[in-house]
């Protein structure tokens, strides 16, 4: 009876330990797994700041309405590498209080182009602090390099400098150009839209 005894004990003992050892492992895998990335809706903002007269005056504007396309990713690198976009052209918003620059700029610099109802690319990262977008504006698919940094909030911030050469969008900027003659016109008396863009963006990514 003793014995019968001593045999339970050990059996429990060894069923309360290999309960405890699953309830460790379990544990172990909860704490190891990682969390996905994903971007947080509307919080996507892209700006560009074009320049006019040979004094380089800057004139700012943003898409309001920009469209992803990714898959999460256990790290924000991963979330965003092959992320894609789409911005329709009729989103641009430049604060004119006159409401007649954008309307101008979508007539005689966009429409003047090919395939421009929408501005798509595919972004490509390199390493921990440049990537590159795969641009295609006006027909034309080409390669924007661009930098990013990663904040400790989360926010994911870019910046490039699009050459519009590159895109085959001169015609289109000369275009511009004419139409705003006078407004682009500086003391010196020459009216000049220069074809480099300066390209800023962010994202919010929220870990899940």
């Amino acid at each position: 009876m003793k014995n019968i005894q001593i045999a339970a004990l050990g059996l429990l003992l060894v069923a309360a330990f290999s309960c405890k050892q699953t309830k460790k492992e379990e544990e172990k895998t909860e704490e190891t797994s990682t969390a996905t990335y994903s971007i947080v809706e509307d919080s996507t903002d892209v700006r560009f700041t074009a320049y006019k007269t040979t004094d380089k005056v800057p004139v700012g504007g943003t898409f309001q309405d920009v469209e992803l396309t990714y898959t999460a990713g256990e790290t924000p690198m991963e979330t965003l590498n092959g992320l894609e976009f789409s911005i329709p052209v009729s989103s641009l918003f430049t604060n004119d209080p006159t409401g007649t620059r954008d309307p101008k700029i979508i007539e005689f610099f966009f429409e003047k182009m090919a395939e421009t109802q929408s501005i798509t690319g595919t972004f490509t990262f390199k390493d921990d602090k440049s990537c590159a977008v795969q641009l295609s504006m006006n027909g034309v698919s080409t390669e924007l390099p661009m930098e990013y940094e990663i904040t400790d909030d989360n926010h994911v911030n870019f910046s490039g400098v699009m050459d519009l050469k590159q895109w085959d969008a001169l015609d289109a900027l000369a275009s511009l150009n004419e139409a705003c003659k006078i407004l682009h016109t500086g003391a010196d008396g020459v009216s000049k839209t220069w074809e480099d863009v300066a390209i800023t963006g962010s994202v919010l990514l929220e870990q899940e």
